[in-house]
């Protein structure tokens, strides 16, 4: 693995419905050269558990 040049930074707080979405989104991008990092503040639903396979 190349060290990324760009850092996609996203902060998460009970964003299930929403987060596989937007890590598909990001996979399948062109540009391969960065790296995602995901802030999770506190979830309480199952926001973690959906990106932990992601990883």
């Amino acid at each position: 693995m190349k060290t990324p040049i760009i850092s996609v930074i996203v902060p998460m707080f009970n964003e299930a419905s929403r987060i596989t979405r937007l890590l598909d989104s990001l996979i399948t991008q062109t540009f391969t050269e960065f790296e995602v990092i995901i802030i999770n503040d506190g979830s309480t639903d199952n926001s973690v558990e959906i990106a932990t396979p992601y990883s």
